[in-house]
């Protein structure tokens, strides 16, 4: 039978997640290593180490408040589907309830296989909002109440989708967007976007 375990102190667990967050560029939003490095030394960040060999981390906010965010899971690829992902969630789950929070909160971009992931682990989307302009992404926010809440909130139906990133790519060669465009600008280049994607 497979050992696994979730852990928070581990010689190489600032080399794994900064590796495996780069592996998974696409799927995770980027964090510098110092952000690591300030976070293990909280206990923010957990690792799974299967067989003694790390296969995956969470990486989460304070407890303490009602509402902890999951701010990074991510799994190696190879073992993915095999119930470690969600260990690791429920390690995170219970030490949240047991630092006197009582949620759990994350956004997901809408085109990841992840947003399954936390449907089948009880997790409900109840708001979906604008992601980045340049994979031109919603992103679902997910949350599941670990006792049992005053009020409910509105349950939506998950944003599902394709990034596409060729009409960002094309304005940024011809100057139309650039690094600086901000505020106003950005939501004008946005809504140019979105006009231009429901055209063609």
């Amino acid at each position: 039978m497979d050992d696994f375990v979730v852990v928070k102190e581990h010689p190489d667990l600032l080399t794994y997640v900064d590796q495996l967050q780069r592996k998974n560029a696409e799927a995770l939003s980027f964090y510098p290593l110092s952000v690591f490095q300030r976070e293990a030394i909280k206990g923010r960040i957990f690792l799974g180490l299967l067989n003694n060999q790390a296969c995956g981390y969470i990486y989460i906010g304070s407890t303490g408040k009602t509402t902890v965010r999951v701010h990074q899971v991510c799994i190696e690829y190879d073992i993915r589907r095999l119930e470690y992902g969600a260990q690791l969630v429920v390690t995170v789950e219970d030490y949240a309830l047991t630092h006197g929070s009582s949620r759990i909160m994350l956004r997901c971009g809408f085109d990841l296989d992840a947003n399954s992931f936390w449907q089948a682990l009880g997790y409900q989307c109840v708001g979906i909002v604008n992601g980045g302009i340049r994979r031109n992404r919603k992103i679902n926010l997910w949350s599941r109440d670990l006792q049992p809440a005053l009020f409910e909130d509105a349950v939506l139906e998950p944003a599902k989708g394709k990034t596409d990133a060729s009409i960002w790519r094309k304005h940024k060669q011809t100057g139309l967007i650039t690094q600086f465009h901000r505020g106003n600008q950005l939501l004008d280049y946005r809504a140019q976007l979105i006009n231009s994607n429901e055209q063609g």
